[in-house]
């Protein structure tokens, strides 16, 4: 999963845009991260919630559900806001992590 939110977020460097990232899936919501990107190079980073519940969603391919997360309800205060190459760099290191530790 963290290699699509890689990908995702890579889509916005240069140019900007909104991409959802899930976290958390729950059978009546599911909990996102919306990262916002004006300018292809800044990003808004917010946690929130959808309705969309976790039986509607695969995984291994959440972006074929991202694009239905419209009723997206930001968790207050749960938002910071950095570059687009600090975060791929940052989640890059997560999912490198995930993989030296083995199953």
């Amino acid at each position: 999963m963290l290699e699509q939110w890689n990908e995702q977020v890579s889509d916005l460097m240069g140019s900007g845009g909104t991409a959802y990232l899930p976290y958390d899936f729950s059978d009546q919501c599911t909990a996102w991260l919306r990262v916002s990107s004006p300018d292809g190079q800044a990003a808004l980073v917010q946690a929130g919630w959808s309705h969309i519940g976790a039986w509607g969603i695969e995984p291994s391919n959440y972006a074929t559900t991202a694009p239905g997360v419209t009723d997206f309800a930001p968790i207050e205060g749960a938002q910071i806001e950095c570059s687009l190459a600090d975060l791929s760099t940052h989640i890059e290191a997560n999912r490198a992590a995930l993989i030296a530790t083995g199953p």
